[in-house]
């Protein structure tokens, strides 16, 4: 296990997220600001937000200002997120892994009540 892989694999993905998340806060705002330039930037970004990084570069070809506010949107969230991230996630993994062995357990332990269960022959007191 290469943990420094790992790190770095996570640390891209992450930063491809924090990317989507700038978007969606820059798409908000042009929303309510400029309609036609956020209808431009969300059919411009359609399938293409998978490598936040391919995505800005490709961005600053078209539309520089825009790829310089995702920019800085994913910064300022980088920057809020960053101190508590590494907590939320380590307790985030511990919950729902406790959460799945509880859910298997009661799989495992469970009866199958669905089917009879032999009954005991009756006797006549008489």
């Amino acid at each position: 296990m290469d943990l420094k892989q790992i790190a770095k694999d996570t640390a891209k993905t992450l930063q491809s997220y924090l990317t989507y998340q700038a978007l969606r806060t820059v798409l908000a705002q042009l929303g309510e600001t400029n309609p036609p330039l956020a209808h431009w930037l969300q059919n411009f970004s359609a399938g293409k937000i998978q490598d936040g990084e391919a995505y800005i570069e490709e961005l600053f070809l078209e539309k520089s200002d825009l790829a310089l506010r995702i920019m800085t949107v994913r910064e300022h969230i980088a920057a809020e997120v960053a101190d508590f991230l590494p907590e939320m996630v380590c307790t985030g993994i511990q919950q729902a892994n406790m959460e799945q062995r509880r859910q298997h357990l009661e799989r495992i332990t469970q009866l199958n009540l669905s089917s009879p269960s032999p009954e005991t022959p009756k006797t006549d007191n008489i």
